[in-house]
């Protein structure tokens, strides 16, 4: 709705209030009247008509207005057919150059995506008052410098397209490890990343990066069905059954993996796309194939030096090489501000210390773990965990 919306009140301000104007008149209008053949299509309708009237109403004042455009003759007009999908035409609007990368992360994934602002701190490992200030600054920013809302033309997506895949990928892994509430995966999330990164490929079928990431999204989803046992418990990779996973889910994922690696230095979503299909394709866990996702860390973290991807290569080093060689990787990171509220942190130096039968020193990671993991199946895990070693949480 706020995408179809903000297409015709071309201020983002105005087109929050005219969708939540729209829901307030579907309260009484339904009551009345008896819920429409098609309720999403009634609001977004009512919306837009609320945006007309308000530029109506506000012709001769709209220089005072904090608009993001005052459409003129130069303004060249928008393209509809080449983007063919709402969100992500406002996704690639939205992620306009004159804002700081940060910025167009932050103002997309919370008006485009729909992330509350503590959802998008944690993706971002900062504090919600940091990220409020980022989503409250951007909006200012388009506001005084008149930054248009105008989809980019063609020519113009690969300088934005970095910043719309990485907003894809965080909406993705917000819906498939939820971090707060009482279920382990977030299904309307993951299906509108998974959507939009099929459009992404459709609209730009030569870019590799985009392919990569529709395949680190698809092989992941693959194993959806087998995540959580029928007790609501987390199950680990290793104790999945893989006949339960999608089969043509990830027939589709590895073909986008080889189309991805193809042609060139593989970028961050490719290399992400090819660890997942080293684990995917392994028979079972004891045989995933370590020293290959160790050489592939290697050069994710060489592409991309952040926290959580050295995280995740420790936990991998671990693997290959055990427990012991990997713990010192963690106690360095622990020392990065970035990630003090990183659960899978102190949850990983658990599981290591455990494995090394340093029994105490696990049970108070894992009780940093549990107080600082929000998510109900795997608090409950990591409590499980605690019992298992002897200690109450």
């Amino acid at each position: 709705m706020l995408a179809a919306t903000v297409r015709v009140a071309r201020d983002l301000d105005l087109a929050e209030e005219c969708v939540q104007d729209a829901y307030v008149a579907a309260m009484d209008a339904w009551l009345r009247q008896g819920v429409p053949d098609n309720p999403g299509a009634w609001l977004t309708v009512a919306a837009q008509r609320r945006a007309l009237n308000a530029h109506k109403r506000a012709a001769t004042l709209r220089s005072k207005l904090p608009l993001l455009v005052v459409p003129s003759a130069d303004d060249p007009p928008d393209a509809p057919d080449e983007i063919p999908d709402d969100r992500l035409r406002l996704v690639f609007t939205c992620c306009h150059p004159a804002l700081a990368r940060e910025a167009q992360l932050a103002i997309t994934l919370r008006l485009v995506c729909g992330l509350t602002t503590a959802e998008i701190a944690r993706a971002f490992l900062v504090s919600e008052p940091t990220m409020a200030a980022r989503v409250t600054r951007a909006k200012k920013k388009i506001a005084a410098a008149a930054i248009p809302y105008r989809v980019p033309p063609l020519e113009d997506l690969p300088d934005r397209l970095d910043a719309v895949l990485t907003v894809v990928h965080l909406v993705f892994t917000t819906g498939h490890a939820a971090p707060t509430g009482p279920d382990l995966l977030r299904p309307d999330l993951v299906e509108r990343a998974i959507d939009l990164a099929r459009t992404l490929c459709a609209l730009m079928p030569d870019e590799r990066e985009a392919q990569g990431l529709l395949a680190l999204m698809l092989l992941h989803d693959a194993r959806r069905a087998t995540r959580v046992g029928a007790d609501g418990r987390l199950l680990l990779l290793e104790e999945q059954d893989r006949t339960r996973w999608d089969t043509a889910q990830i027939a589709d994922g590895l073909r986008l993996v080889r189309g991805a690696l193809r042609g060139g230095r593989p970028g961050r979503f490719a290399l992400q796309s090819a660890i997942a299909a080293v684990y995917t394709e392994a028979p079972t866990y004891a045989g995933t194939d370590w020293r290959q996702l160790r050489g592939l860390y290697d050069l994710l973290l060489h592409a991309w030096p952040s926290p959580v991807v050295a995280l995740n290569r420790a936990v991998v080093v671990a693997m290959s090489d055990g427990p012991a060689a990997a713990l010192p990787l963690l106690d360095a990171l622990a020392e990065d501000p970035r990630l003090a509220g990183y659960h899978y942190l102190p949850a990983a130096r658990a599981d290591l210390l455990r494995r090394l039968d340093r029994i105490p020193e696990a049970d108070a990671a894992y009780r940093t773990a549990i107080t600082l993991c929000d998510n109900a199946v795997e608090r409950a895990f990591l409590e499980s965990r605690l019992r298992g070693s002897g200690a109450r949480p």
